[in-house]
């Protein structure tokens, strides 16, 4: 993915006085926001906040004001915080599409892709040929699993992304899934063309070969890809990806723990460890990985999940059970929250509430029984090299 920032909404909404205060106080305002923007473009985070809430005491109708706040939270990652200022600079300015691709971005950074769609999609309705937005839609669309959706909506950037690996890699993919055989070649040439043998195109075939379940071709690129370059970002993740679908979890193992001292903070090397460990029944490890990829993302629902389980198998039936509960909230139709959260009451001797955690799962199981697939622990090969960007 191109590198991306939060577009700038401090123009958007900039009070020039305020109705029915006197000429300094109108002054006064117009300056509280410049002084705003000034340290919001230079990283001064307290500072704006400080300034925009200033702003928002005197005028509360001033949306840049809300605008800008939002991005005040987004690069704190207080998402929470951030979306509630964006939705009231939205009903204040709704006119104005850069708060939308906040409002997007904001759902999109925290992997909510289904939440993001809308206002992407609002905003590539308003912007055509923006590049961004039609960007960010096609990915989401690529991570919701909408294949055709995803090719129609990244072909026209061709002309601008063709010689950019992770746009062709995309593009292939979403294409062969949705059976668009011409679009499919074409993107495929021109990786092959644009990689060049390099190990970042050694990479992104690995990922291709990876998602079709060619797990001996996709080590053969990632290793291609690591010999080139050790230190190349998300590649022992990938290796650590094909180890784990052949069951060689050992291997697994230290894939991931190689990817974790050249990325440190990706959480999902964290949360894949969990997994390794738990197959080879070492739970202290599972646990300890669970909580080391929660402190870096707490919408983990699979950690939480992950956690629960081997709590339970340690016999910490409390701590089981504020891991399922914390699961329960980000995903309370999943099927085996509820069954995992059943057991646990079972054994703490809460057995009314066990058995009625039991029936809710059977009970959600037999609605959904035709979408169980979809379900996040069958979804497709986690893609986290899409979604890194200059934050």
């Amino acid at each position: 993915m191109p590198a991306q920032s939060a577009p700038s909404t401090s123009t958007a909404g900039t009070p020039k006085s305020a109705p029915g205060a006197a000429s300094a106080g109108a002054v006064d305002l117009g300056q509280l926001f410049r002084a705003g923007q000034d340290a919001l473009n230079h990283g001064r985070l307290d500072e704006a906040e400080k300034d925009f809430k200033q702003v928002l005491v005197l005028e509360p109708g001033v949306g840049g004001a809300y605008a800008n706040l939002g991005v005040v939270y987004m690069r704190r990652k207080q998402w929470t915080k951030a979306l509630e200022s964006l939705r009231q600079a939205e009903q204040l300015m709704p006119e104005v599409a850069g708060i939308r691709l906040n409002i997007g971005l904001a759902y999109y950074r925290q992997n909510e892709f289904l939440k993001a769609i809308p206002p992407f999609e609002s905003v590539v309705h308003d912007e055509p040929t923006a590049l961004q937005p039609r960007h960010l839609l096609g990915l989401c669309y690529f991570f919701a699993e909408r294949w055709a959706d995803a090719a129609h909506m990244l072909e026209p950037l061709w002309d601008q992304e063709s010689q950019k690996l992770s746009y062709l890699y995309v593009l292939s993919i979403a294409a062969h899934r949705a059976g668009l055989k011409e679009l499919d070649e074409k993107a495929t040439t021109q990786l092959v063309k644009t990689g060049d043998g390099s190990p970042e195109y050694h990479l992104f075939m690995g990922k291709a070969h990876l998602n079709l379940d060619q797990y001996d071709l996709a080590l053969a690129d990632f290793q291609a890809a690591a010999e080139a370059n050790p230190k190349l970002t998300f590649v022992h993740f990938n290796m650590g990806l094909a180890y784990l679908k052949k069951q060689d979890y050992e291997r697994a193992r230290d894939e991931f723990l190689k990817d974790a001292a050249v990325e440190p903070d990706l959480a999902f090397n964290y949360d894949e460890l969990g997994d390794v460990y738990s197959l080879m029944q070492q739970d202290e490890n599972a646990e300890k990985s669970y909580r080391d990829a929660l402190r870096r993302d707490p919408r983990l629902l699979n950690s939480y999940l992950g956690l629960a389980k081997a709590c339970q198998r340690e016999q910490k039936y409390s701590e089981a059970l504020r891991a399922i509960d914390a699961a329960d909230k980000l995903d309370p139709r999943r099927t085996d929250i509820h069954y995992v959260r059943g057991q646990i009451l079972l054994r703490m001797g809460r057995k009314e509430e066990g058995k009625k955690e039991l029936e809710a799962s059977v009970r959600i199981d037999n609605e959904r029984r035709s979408e169980r697939e979809k379900q996040v622990e069958n979804g497709i090969v986690p893609s986290p090299e899409l979604l890194q960007d200059e934050r």
